[in-house]
């Protein structure tokens, strides 16, 4: 399978994350558009996924960048969780131990399809951009040692303040996904 856009679709999606990326400018201020779509045109690859996550219903935005390496940070913007990534369960091991009404598939999974699933340092950072997850919520990467317990780990953000619960890592929700990250 390619990872490379046709010019046509490259040329469309780079209009949308352009009218995301004026329509926002707190979530990166002092950075240039200009600066955005040329290092998105030297790396097809990650325009390929940010197209993706944009299939997905994760509405991509540059949520940072490194000054010195020039690296550009997007996270998944969209208000409530990415709506083709929900009703997942964790990963790959969860999904196989659930034996009555197994999910189509998990948040692991998915993302190592695509991009890094958030952490919850990431998560928190997004919270401080804008309100996010008040109606659904997103499953974030889980420390070692609480997934071998057969735990996972998700937030929300709900009465103005972001929430760090647990659940089995079995378990999945129509409105429970993942939100991505992804440095170009």
């Amino acid at each position: 399978m390619s990872r490379r856009l046709a010019p046509v679709e490259a040329e469309k999606l780079l209009a949308v994350l352009r009218h995301r990326f004026e329509k926002h400018m707190h979530r990166h201020q002092g950075l240039k558009w200009a600066d955005v779509e040329a290092r998105l045109k030297t790396a097809e690859e990650k325009l390929w996924i940010l197209n993706e996550m944009e299939k997905t219903g994760g509405e991509s935005d540059v949520v940072g960048w490194d000054e010195g390496t020039g690296e550009i940070t997007f996270f998944d913007c969209a208000p409530e969780s990415p709506k083709g990534r929900r009703s997942l369960c964790y990963d790959q091991d969860a999904r196989t131990a659930r034996k009555e009404h197994p999910p189509e598939g998990s948040a692991l999974e998915l993302a190592a399809a695509i991009v890094e699933i958030l952490t919850e340092e990431q998560y928190r950072f997004l919270q401080t951009l804008g309100e996010f997850d008040r109606k659904t919520s997103s499953w974030i990467k889980t420390p070692d040692q609480i997934r071998k317990l057969g735990g996972a780990l998700f937030c929300d953000r709900r009465y103005g303040t972001v929430f760090v619960y647990h659940n089995s890592a079995e378990s999945y929700y129509g409105s429970r996904g993942f939100r991505g990250c992804l440095k170009v």
